[in-house]
């Protein structure tokens, strides 16, 4: 495994960090967040990354994306995570292009894939339900035979980035009991269909998100993705590939407010010092170095078998472990930076406190360490 970054990657990661530095300070998240804007983000950026091309990374060419490897898609989400940039790229590249790719019939990608690549088109995959947790094969949505097509019934929660999506991947039973493994079909639905209802949340992070409602929604049999009673395993596919990128974020924003710690440590004085020579801080801020750099290391490794097409096991065993480790590392550093600023950490207008909003929700998104470790053990065979 290489731990070291191309020369063609480097070059993405300074432009990415320019944009990201110049284009959305961290100070931009909070004044989106106080004034309750609806997008949550900036059509205009969004455009800027879709001319960029981050918008099609992982699109192949023949249906307008770059056709590069989820390697060089990790430096644009870690550059993204340092600055907690809102737009929704999870929302729509990661997740709902992703699962496009990964289950969609030529035609669905020739109509969806060059949209999202131009920044035109938004995406949503709508999979949570209210007792559902992290679980996603624990779906009460249910699609029911309607003519030559389905009809569509259910509530589904959390839907990242749902508040602007055009277009939602919704997972339904066409078959089976919450809970098995059969019987899940996904579909596509359009947000202006008859029977559809998207209603805006408010996230803690200030990151978008939506409930969605399903009432008698119908759509065609062309709607279908990776065909029926195939939707388990294609949510599966997809919500690994939606950690390991999400695991890349979180990496970026842990580094930053290290960073961020760090500073203070050298320049805030106590008894003429500064604090950072006291041995018990050097000791704390050395753990949360580690931390970054184990977190690093795996979030590489996982990306990098993404791109050598590794088998599932083996990416859901990765991405377990990688959200396992980014969770409690994040976690460790935005608690010990809020601590180790002290009474100003505490306040909301220093930015230490909006990244461990950040570490709060992604601990909980796609499942906390606790839920990973579990199924890291349940793919070794314990």
């Amino acid at each position: 495994m290489s731990l070291v970054l191309t020369e063609e990657q480097e070059i993405l990661q300074r432009t990415a960090r320019e944009l990201v530095q110049s284009r959305s300070p961290v100070k931009r998240l909070r004044a989106l967040r106080d004034d309750k804007d609806g997008d949550g983000f900036s059509r205009a950026l969004w455009q800027e990354m879709a001319q960029l091309g981050w918008l099609g990374i992982v699109v192949p060419e023949q249906y307008g994306g770059a056709g590069m490897g989820w390697r060089d898609l990790m430096v644009v989400l870690e550059e993204c995570g340092r600055n907690l940039v809102p737009e929704p790229i999870t929302g729509t590249l990661v997740l709902g292009a992703t699962a496009v790719l990964l289950g969609g019939t030529e035609a669905q990608k020739q109509a969806i894939l060059p949209g999202v690549a131009a920044g035109e088109r938004f995406l949503a995959l709508a999979y949570q339900e209210p007792t559902s947790r992290y679980d996603h094969l624990r779906i009460e949505a249910r699609a029911e035979r309607a003519g030559a097509g389905w009809k569509l019934t259910g509530d589904k929660r959390h839907v990242l980035d749902g508040q602007v999506a055009d277009t939602f991947v919704v997972s339904a039973r066409t078959g089976g009991a919450p809970g098995d493994a059969t019987g899940i079909t996904c579909f596509l639905v359009h947000r202006d269909a008859p029977g559809v209802t998207v209603e805006r949340q408010w996230r803690v992070d200030a990151r978008g998100a939506a409930t969605l409602r399903l009432d008698g929604v119908t759509v065609s049999a062309e709607a279908v993705l990776g065909g029926e009673g195939q939707g388990g395993a294609l949510l599966e596919r997809t919500l690994d590939r939606g950690t390991i990128a999400l695991c890349a974020e979180m990496l970026g924003a842990m580094t930053a407010c290290f960073e961020m710690t760090l500073d203070y440590l050298k320049t805030r004085k106590q008894f003429g010092v500064p604090i950072g020579s006291f041995q018990a801080l050097k000791h704390r801020a050395a753990r949360c170095f580690v931390e970054t750099e184990l977190a690093r290391s795996i979030v590489m490794a996982a990306h990098e078998a993404l791109d050598a097409g590794a088998e599932d096991a083996q990416v859901a065993r990765l991405a377990g472990i990688a959200k396992a480790r980014c969770t409690e590392g994040f976690l460790l550093i935005a608690n010990e930076g809020v601590q180790m600023h002290g009474g100003i950490g505490m306040t909301d207008e220093h930015d230490v406190g909006l990244y461990l909003k950040r570490a709060r929700t992604a601990e909980m998104q796609f499942g906390d360490a606790a839920f990973h470790r579990d199924r890291v053990a349940r793919v070794d065979g314990y």
